[in-house]
């Protein structure tokens, strides 16, 4: 029998499909971890029933695993029915589109009453150029962590005098954890803290001792400070010098949707709000086109966000390769230009947005 030369069996062997497997790490699920999990939904005002209905649309063709316990909120409302609140405490985890928040007149927010009552003191935005979606600044991928239930946003105000309106400052420990927790368990480099403690001495300088005491259990991880004027230059002229950003409730608002601005836009960055037990996830950066009754006539909300905020939703209740799969179909409509915005030849619609990300998803 003729024996094959050596560079005959190199070729034989390297076009084996055996040996042309690449064999990845992949994540071992606990016994029982495929069965179905509820998630209580809310569409909410606005346009969130159109980006909501394309979650649940892109969730079906997936067949990921949930299910949705709709509910009708609005912002109009003095408060969260009792029925939605006891449905997101049985499921930990909640989807939400905008509701509209009052001007004034002493009437709450509702979003405010979900953070506080659920405890959700970590608001998180991941703000990132998308390829495909033109930006001014390239390499931008900063996580804005806010604190989320105290300071001046939190709407924990009260009257000293009449006229004198003091508003109270924050557990800044827990969020300051929970940043330096977020960059470890996420490969970041580095951890900025953005106050304005030359001020608000004493609380603002509460939050940067927290913070400081916090880093250095984490030696691996770079911790800078930066006073909030600055930091707003800064990322408008150079944001890819920031990583993950912790800041109190106000400032973190204003950082988020700055940095969303700068990476391509408040319709495309996902975001959640999480607590020691619950997580309601939604648009990251401010929703201030909930109300916007053209996007809503013409059908042309943009569901990028949402979509986006229900990946880190699937990871969150631990179907990774479920959220896998609805990124890489998302990035992979945005790089092949079917998504569109008015800068790029006219906006395009919900359901073509819909239509072309379950494409990516065959």
């Amino acid at each position: 029998m003729a024996r094959r030369s050596v560079p005959v069996l190199k070729q034989l062997l390297s076009n084996s499909p055996i040996l042309n497997q690449t064999r990845s790490v992949t994540y071992m699920p606990r016994p029982g971890d495929g069965a179905p999990r509820a998630v209580t939904l809310i569409p909410g005002d606005g346009i969130g029933p159109l980006v909501t209905g394309a979650v649940e649309q892109v969730m079906e063709a997936m067949h990921a695993p949930i299910y949705f316990e709709r509910y009708d909120v609005h912002g109009d409302m003095k408060r969260v029915p009792e029925e939605v609140m006891d449905s997101i405490r049985k499921n930990k985890v909640c989807l939400k589109g905008g509701l509209a928040t009052p001007m004034g007149g002493g009437v709450n927010s509702l979003n405010m009453q979900l953070r506080k009552e659920l405890d959700l003191y970590a608001s998180l935005v991941n703000c990132f150029n998308l390829p495909g979606l033109p930006t001014r600044h390239e390499n931008v991928d900063i996580v804005v962590i806010r604190e989320n239930t105290e300071g001046e946003y939190s709407g924990l105000e009260h009257e000293v005098v009449p006229g004198v309106v003091e508003s109270l400052k924050f557990c800044s420990e827990r969020i300051a954890q929970y940043a330096f927790e977020y960059a470890y368990l996420n490969n970041r480099k580095k951890v900025t803290a953005v106050h304005k403690a030359n001020i608000m001495k004493l609380a603002d300088g509460l939050f940067l001792e927290s913070c400081r005491e916090v880093a250095t259990k984490y030696p691996g991880i770079q911790y800078n400070e930066i006073i909030v004027d600055n930091c707003c230059m800064q990322l408008v002229s150079k944001p890819e010098q920031f990583d993950v950003m912790v800041t109190p409730n106000l400032y973190g608002n204003l950082v988020a949707n700055t940095a969303a601005g700068i990476a391509g836009g408040t319709g495309v960055m996902p975001g959640g709000n999480v607590g020691a037990d619950h997580a309601i996830f939604e648009q990251g950066a401010s929703a201030g086109n909930v109300g916007n009754d053209k996007l809503v006539e013409q059908k042309k909300a943009n569901p990028v966000a949402l979509l986006l905020s229900s990946a880190m939703m699937l990871r969150h209740l631990q179907f990774p390769s479920f959220a896998d799969r609805l990124e890489n179909a998302v990035e992979q409509v945005i790089k092949e230009g079917k998504y569109r915005t008015r800068d790029l030849g006219g906006q395009s619609t919900t359901q073509e947005v819909v239509d072309a990300v379950l494409a990516a998803l065959d």
